[in-house]
């Protein structure tokens, strides 16, 4: 099983920011590409780069919450 650091978390990213611009754009009609502008802006993608906070373990509904809540 690989394990999850700094160096490899990358990887899981670019699915979990798909998945959270999909619901933004629903939500807000905003469109895909300011939705992605929004999240790669925002304190949660800062903080989900991160390994160590161990955000990369929260699904899309959480993220999203947490986005919204900025």
């Amino acid at each position: 099983m690989t394990q999850i650091t700094q160096d490899n978390l990358y990887f899981l990213l670019p699915s979990k920011v798909s998945l959270l611009a999909k619901m933004l754009d629903e939500d807000t009609g905003m469109g895909v590409v300011n939705s992605i502008r929004r999240i790669y802006k925002s304190n949660m993608y800062r903080r989900l780069e991160i390994e160590e906070t161990k955000l990369w373990h929260a699904g899309p509904v959480a993220l999203y919450e947490e986005l919204q809540e900025e």
